[in-house]
């Protein structure tokens, strides 16, 4: 395989970030099999496109001078993320962050877990203006965002947006956005869901 750039993804897409060096025991605490390296644009558009396949990274270097596995594909839209991702956090003994973001209803998502702990949780429905899931508080970098410190009792006044979970995602991992054009430091792989 030829060196290549890899492909930045974010927008209508849901995808995991993972503190950690090895994407094969990420696919297979995901219950997922392993269809093998593919060329980035193919597998972020197969992750894109189809409910059973994800695209899995190599590992990439990102916040907090950690090593991130990224999981992106629309089959995450369709779990129930906060128990996966604080399940996926014990099984692997590391942090597990989950965001979503999908414009057409305006939904944006995120959740992160530490060693089984669920330390935020967030969901809010831009197209009714309403928050539909807080837990924990927010830290630094949603404040920054615009998040209050706690949870609103009318959500009118909160605007939340899909650029605003890329730079999320970019203060606790990474940018899939920011992707676009970087070499890339190894393959990205697809894996199937389990039939």
């Amino acid at each position: 395989m030829t060196a290549e750039t890899m492909v930045g993804f974010g927008p209508k897409q849901a995808w995991l970030a993972i503190r950690g060096r090895d994407p094969g025991a990420v696919v297979d605490a995901l219950g997922l099999r392993d269809l093998g390296p593919t060329p980035w644009r193919e597998g972020v558009d197969l992750a894109h496109l189809t409910d059973d396949r994800l695209a899995v990274t190599p590992p990439l270097a990102g916040a907090r001078e950690a090593e991130w596995i990224l999981v992106a594909g629309r089959r995450l839209f369709t779990s129930e993320s906060t128990v996966e991702a604080v399940a996926l956090s014990v099984a692997l003994e590391t942090e597990v962050q989950f965001f979503a973001t999908h414009r057409v209803g305006e939904q944006h998502r995120w959740v992160r877990a530490v060693d089984g702990v669920l330390v935020r949780a967030f969901d809010f429905v831009g197209e009714t203006g309403e928050v539909t899931e807080w837990r924990g508080d927010p830290d630094d970098a949603e404040r920054a965002l615009g998040i209050p410190e706690a949870a609103p009792a009318d959500a009118d006044d909160l605007l939340v947006g899909e650029d605003d979970v890329a730079r999320l995602a970019a203060r606790w991992s990474i940018d899939p956005t920011a992707l676009d054009g970087r070499p890339a430091p190894g393959p990205l792989h697809v894996a199937a869901a389990p039939d």
